[in-house]
């Protein structure tokens, strides 16, 4: 299993924008077949800050994920409501 954490920055004048966008990426990720879970969090002491914490299978699917219209179009559009890039943690990891 593969694990992704993906942080964002969000200008605090496109928070609603970034929410949508959010949403529209969030459902059909999920329904992936190799995906394992797809949250978006804010955090609590640090407003638009958000993280989206991924779980799939293994590579090919995030490689499948990443060829999808909608992981492509918010990649794309989610660059102009960001005050920084997104700041991305991978990590490996087996269930026990």
């Amino acid at each position: 299993m593969i694990i992704i954490h993906a942080f964002l920055k969000v200008d605090p004048k496109r928070r609603n924008e970034f929410l949508e966008q959010a949403k529209q990426v969030t459902a059909p990720s999920q329904a992936e077949t190799g995906n394992i879970s797809y949250q978006f969090y804010e955090d609590p002491e640090q407003p638009n800050n958000f993280v989206f914490l991924e779980k799939w299978k293994d590579q090919t699917a995030i490689d499948e994920h990443e060829e999808t219209s909608h992981y492509k179009n918010f990649a794309n559009d989610v660059q102009r409501v960001l005050l920084e890039p997104v700041h991305v943690e991978l990590y490996e990891a087996t269930v026990k």
